[in-house]
């Protein structure tokens, strides 16, 4: 095709053929040395019928099909041309006009009516203008890139300045390709942004994508991607729709089934009027089918083909350029007749269309279709008074012509004083030098700069599209997106204001897996997106309160989950308390205890002559049984809530009161051992029979764990501590040991002394019970060591409260063992049998048992 139109060919050669449809209208008379704009615009829409225009002169306007709503185009370049032209400021002794050519949404007739543009009559003679006058100085149209391209590859030969007013596309910005063309459009290069922002706001996740099958569709798909990864959103399902000729059979297509049966609520669509032509005449399988549809500015929704009832995209919110309304347009289109104009032809086509005038002779001069129409009577699908986005851009394009316009002619005045003015042609391709940097102010207060280098972000306003209970169709506006904006400030949208007839925009659920609910995560299903998932619920200790939570998260060390596991509650604190009922027993069993130890000790005291309390040293007798009763009062210690002192106190008071209640065991052990040994004939062992050897021994026992227990507090001493895990809902207040070594040092120490008490007492167990205590410091240590032995398993085995109710009953069964064993039996002789606690029973009795006393039962008898 580029070759063709570089061939040079002889205007002889060439017919003139006529075709009513390419006519070109001129409302205003122009004078030698008026300035002309050519419009190009979709006005028409190829019908399924194929008339050749030489054949069917009367039928080839008929057969298509008026696209209503883009007229608005043509009369917004009228209004601006108008507005110019009154204006003296702008433009003065020039008067502009322009020439409009339809472009029939094909790509050959957009190329076949910019030839005839160039060619002038008519006519298609490549290379060649028929046209002496009206010298035309720039080109306004395409409202698709695709028809932006049709049109810049032809007048691109010709250095035209092509303004264009349709979608921003980075293609066209290539000014090695197309130096000659500008984009009056701002850039979408934020749209993805706020469209995700709108799903976020909405919480849909698992949404459609319908785009155009060219670079403008890639280049939304791949930024869409992009950022609906990063906010977690996945596509259920991409159809690209394929951009062609866009005729009535090719609606019949397959992608249509596959987007009505998608498990996705909501669908994004993303191109312009033309190139989703074949989805605007694929409506009617819709109908019926409940989707959100979510629409990008350049494709208007409100349109749909001739004939057809109703829509299926009420409810649809679409993203629209910002504007600012035109002082004085909606008062122009309210007068536009074609009476007003009489020389537009497609005003009149348009008009018999717009008011389905009858197919008859003086059909305009009825009353039904001219004296009492207006534009405002139209409906919102055939016809909108508000300017539409593309409509200001071409309003602004307009004037930024006719500016650059001016600036040449005021350049040119002052180039030219000596000469005559007129003498000074004028060339299209000069223009370009003036429209690189023009900068103006347009009548509405916004700034419009026509910078190849720096084009504008676009600003969206968020629309809804409805319809009120009369059926009367609206767009209401329901939101913005400001996209250099602060952020939380940039996207906004009041629900209050949506649509509601057809969608519940509370209820509704666009994702691929139903809200977990709260207490349960997200658990990512493998070879899935991640917007389909399984819920599991929270473990133990986390909660969830949030919809579809990857991870859920701790309750603070004060706060438990509940058991709906979705909020924190405060935990109560905790601790072995008296008011409880194992505290109370405990305690009491503490006080009883010591009570009756300190009676038994009162008895003692009472009956310390006698002979049965002097045996085996009465004041080891003392200090055992003193020594007992602190160690029921300690496990007091252990009870109630604990505090820094307590603590400091427990551990050690427990381990050296044991400890000396041990250490007199023990002595009392080896002073049997001893005892027996100095009645040897010829033994020297009766000098450690003094009642000082048996207390230092049990002293210096003692004093060792003293100093054991004065190493573990000056280094890592007992400390005041919480526990938040053992109980749910609980704080457990309790003491920490510290350091667990010495801990366990001096239970230790506890136990060597125990065992060896054990041991010593096993060895003299035979011998006579009137002599020594032998046997029962035997079972009171064997309850000792089992009571200990079971107490460490159980203590690592129990927490919180349990651990110490634990300690605290090893403590009184130990001691309530040694207290029984050794001291229950001689209270029984004291208080029940008196008659045997007597020297003279004493005597007899020894004196029987010596007789049948064998040399084996000595200790440390050896055979010869």
């Amino acid at each position: 095709m580029t070759l063709f139109l570089l061939l040079n060919i002889p205007s002889s050669l060439v017919g003139e053929e006529k075709f009513p449809c390419f006519e070109q209208i001129n409302p205003r008379a122009h004078r030698d040395g008026d300035l002309l704009i050519g419009g190009f615009f979709p006005l028409y829409l190829m019908a399924v019928e194929s008339f050749t225009g030489a054949e069917h002169p009367d039928k080839a306007c008929n057969a298509h099909q008026w696209l209503h709503k883009n007229y608005q185009q043509v009369l917004a370049l009228m209004f601006a041309v108008e507005e110019i032209n009154r204006d003296p400021r702008l433009l003065p002794n020039t008067t502009l006009g322009f020439h409009i050519y339809d472009t029939y949404q094909s790509d050959a007739r957009t190329l076949e009516s910019s030839l005839r543009w160039l060619s002038g009559h008519g006519q298609t003679t490549p290379n060649y203008s028929c046209q002496r006058q009206d010298k035309s100085m720039a080109v306004i149209g395409g409202a698709t890139s695709a028809l932006s391209v049709q049109m810049g590859t032809l007048l691109e030969l010709y250095r035209f300045p092509q303004l264009t007013y349709g979608p921003f596309d980075p293609a066209l910005s290539d000014k090695v390709q197309f130096p000659s063309l500008y984009q009056m459009a701002p850039q979408d290069s934020s749209l993805h942004m706020g469209i995700v922002q709108l799903l976020l706001h909405f919480g849909w996740t698992w949404v459609g994508l319908i785009i155009t099958d060219d670079m403008r569709g890639e280049k939304f798909l791949w930024d869409m991607g992009e950022e609906m990864r990063r906010n977690k959103v996945c596509v259920a399902i991409t159809e690209k729709i394929p951009v062609s000729e866009r005729r009535h059979a090719e609606s019949l297509v397959e992608f249509m089934p596959r987007i009505v049966a998608s498990s996705a609520k909501v669908m994004i669509i993303h191109g312009d009027t033309d190139s989703l032509m074949i989805l605007r005449y694929s409506q009617p399988p819709f109908f019926g089918i409940w989707k959100v549809w979510i629409i990008t500015s350049h494709w208007d929704v409100t349109m749909r083909p001739y004939g057809h009832q109703g829509s299926p995209f009420y409810g649809s919110l679409i993203f629209s350029h910002q504007t600012s309304e035109i002082p004085g347009f909606k008062a122009f289109l309210s007068t536009v007749t074609p009476i007003k104009y009489p020389g537009d032809i497609f005003l009149k086509s348009f008009w018999v269309s717009a008011f389905e005038c009858p197919d008859e002779p003086n059909k305009l001069e009825r009353d039904d279709c001219s004296l009492n129409a207006s534009l405002e009577m139209l409906p919102l699908h055939y016809f909108d008074m508000t300017m539409s986005s593309l409509s200001y851009l071409l309003y602004n394009a307009v004037y930024a012509v006719a500016w650059a316009l001016h600036e040449m002619l005021h350049a040119r005045s002052k180039m030219g004083s000596v000469r005559d003015e007129r003498n000074l042609v004028l060339q299209p391709w000069q223009l370009h030098s003036y429209l690189w940097n023009i900068s103006f102010t347009n009548t509405a207060g916004d700034q419009v700069v026509l910078n190849k280098k720096t084009h504008p972000v676009a600003k969206y306003d968020i629309m809804n599209f409805g319809a009120l209970s009369n059926d009367v169709e609206v767009l209401v506006k329901v939101g913005q997106f400001v996209p250099q904006s602060l952020l939380g400030q940039d996207f906004t949208i009041l629900e209050e204001k949506l649509y509601q007839k057809r969608v519940d925009w509370k209820i509704l659920q666009a994702v691929c897996t139903e809200n977990c609910g709260s207490g349960f995560r997200k658990m990512a299903q493998e070879g899935q997106p991640v917007c389909c998932f399984d819920c599991a619920q929270c473990p133990e200790g986390e909660i969830s309160n949030q919809r579809y939570m990857d991870n859920c998260v701790k309750c603070p060390e004060d706060q438990y989950p509940n058991r709906e596991k979705d909020q924190c509650l405060p935990k109560v604190e905790t601790f072995l308390s008296v008011q409880e009922p194992l505290g109370w027993t405990l305690t009491c069993m503490a006080l009883s205890f010591s009570l009756l130890t300190l009676l038994i000790l009162i008895i003692f005291v009472k009956h310390q002559d006698t002979p049965i309390v002097k045996a085996n040293n009465r004041t080891l007798s003392y200090i055992l049984l003193t020594s007992l009763i602190f160690c029921f009062l300690c496990s007091l210690l252990f009870i109630g809530r604990p505090t820094t002192a307590k603590c400091l106190l427990q551990q050690t008071v427990f381990g050296v009161v044991f400890t000396v209640a041990i250490s007199s065991i023990l002595a009392k052990t080896i002073m049997v051992v001893l005892a027996f040994k100095a009645t040897r004939p010829g033994s020297r062992m009766s000098m450690w029979l003094q009642p000082k050897v048996s207390n230092s021994l049990a002293f210096l026992c003692s004093v060792i764990q003293v100093i054991l227990c004065g190493i573990w507090l000056g280094t890592s001493p007992p400390s005041l501590g919480t526990d938040t895990h053992s109980e749910p809902g609980h704080i457990i207040i309790e003491c920490k040991e510290g350091s667990s070594i010495a801990f366990y040092c001096v239970l230790g120490y506890m136990g060597i002394l125990a065992l060896g008490s054990f041991m010593v007492a096993f060895l003299v167990r035979n011998l006579p019970d009137i002599f020594n205590e032998a046997k029962f410091i035997t079972f009171s240590m064997l309850v000792f060591c089992s009571v200990w032995i079971s107490f460490l398993p159980t203590y690592q085995s129990s927490k919180g409260k349990a651990m110490v109710a634990v300690e605290v009953f090893a403590i009184l069964a130990s001691s309530a063992g040694l207290l029984g064993c050794i001291f229950f039996p001689k209270c029984y002789v004291i208080l029940l049998r008196p008659e045997r606690n007597t020297v003279e029973y004493l005597r007899n009795k020894a004196d029987s048992r010596a007789r049948n006393l064998t040399p084996e039962a000595l200790p440390g008898h050896k055979e010869t």
